[in-house]
Parts: C-alpha cells; sequence; structure tokens
C-alpha cells in the first residue's frame, strides 16, 4: 500500500514484482505526468533505470491534460515509447490487448525497465498488469491479480465492472484467441 506522502507525490511509480509470477523483473505503473512535468520527472524515470514507457493515453487526453508532446518528449529523453491507446474506463479489444502483452513481454525478456501508465495510472495500466500476470501464471487468477494491483497501487485499482468482466473473462479469450491464431497460421502454411 503506498504511503500518504507517496499518495501526495504527484508522481510516483509503484514497482509491481513480477516475482509472483515466477519472473524476475518489476513492472512500474505510474500516472500520467500532468501539464506540469518537467525535466525532473523524466530525471526521476532515468534515476531508476526506465528504459522503455508504455502510453494507454489517447491524443485527444493527451491534448486535454496539457502535454500534447508527451510522446517526443520521452522520446526525446531516451526512452522507447510504445503509444498503444484505449479509451479511459475502457478496455482495448482483445487483439489490442494481445499486442499490448506481446511487446511487454519482449521488453521484460530483454531485461529492459518497464514502466506502464494511463492517465491516473489505476484503471486501464491496472488491467494490463493483471492481465499480465494472468498471461504469465496459470494458477492466477483474476480476484487475486486485482488484490495485488489494489495492494500496489490502491483501492481504485480496476475501476469499471467492464474492467472487471473483461478481466475474469481474460484468460478463457485469450487461450481461443491465440489457438485460433495458431490454426490460421496452420492453414495459411499447408497451402
Amino acid at each position: 500500500m503506498r504511503t500518504r506522502e507517496e499518495q501526495l507525490t504527484p508522481f510516483h511509480i509503484s514497482w509491481l514484482p513480477l516475482s509472483i509470477v515466477d519472473c524476475s523483473q518489476f513492472l512500474g505503473i505510474c500516472a500520467l505526468p500532468g501539464c506540469n512535468f518537467k525535466d525532473l520527472k523524466f530525471k526521476e524515470l532515468q534515476n531508476q533505470g526506465v528504459q522503455d514507457v508504455f502510453v494507454f493515453c489517447t491524443r485527444g487526453e493527451l491534448n486535454k491534460y496539457r502535454v500534447p508532446s508527451l510522446l517526443e518528449v520521452y522520446q526525446q529523453h531516451g526512452f522507447t515509447v510504445h503509444h498503444m491507446p484505449f479509451p479511459d474506463g475502457d478496455v482495448p479489444e482483445l487483439e489490442q490487448c494481445c499486442q499490448i502483452l506481446k511487446e511487454l513481454q519482449v521488453s521484460l525478456e530483454n531485461n529492459r525497465r518497464t514502466v506502464i501508465h494511463c492517465y491516473g495510472g489505476l484503471g486501464r495500466s491496472a488491467l494490463i498488469a493483471a492481465c499480465l500476470l494472468l498471461q504469465f501464471s496459470l494458477t492466477m487468477t483474476a480476484n487475486k491479480a486485482i488484490e495485488i494491483l489494489r495492494e500496489h497501487r490502491g483501492g481504485g485499482a480496476i475501476q469499471t465492472v467492464k474492467q472487471y468482466n473483461f478481466l475474469h473473462e481474460f484468460r478463457e479469450k485469450y487461450t481461443a484467441y491465440r489457438e485460433s491464431r495458431e490454426v490460421s497460421t496452420e492453414r495459411s502454411v499447408s497451402r
């Protein structure tokens, strides 16, 4: 659970230990650096060794929150940016979720210090982190993943009924998606 001081700090990264799913890496989760972002926040990311940043905010949100050039600024500071937006309070399409998880897994397997964020670091980011936990561990349950994310990000993690339901249906849909991709690959190879 975050301390009161951490909750009041405008920019804080929660480091989720992936050792709970037999991965030696940590996944950083944070909120959008707001319109008052300065080099200080980028220095903080650099000081913590961050290399890859996954951003789930839409371009419209970046404009709304007065950080329209955030993605470019990240790149100027040397971060690899993965912009994979989907609307606030919503869930990604399954194919997009699988693409996000694939890129996250590549970053983690290459020992790249990785941070994910949406606007508040609670809804979309917590959802993707929970999906990653389910992907990495067959024994992880959706409820346990939610519990872990709420321990690290607070009680607001996984914010909407749609996100809750997506997470509870994720493993079954993910398995069906992967099987359908394997079948279509086998068909194209056999032709």
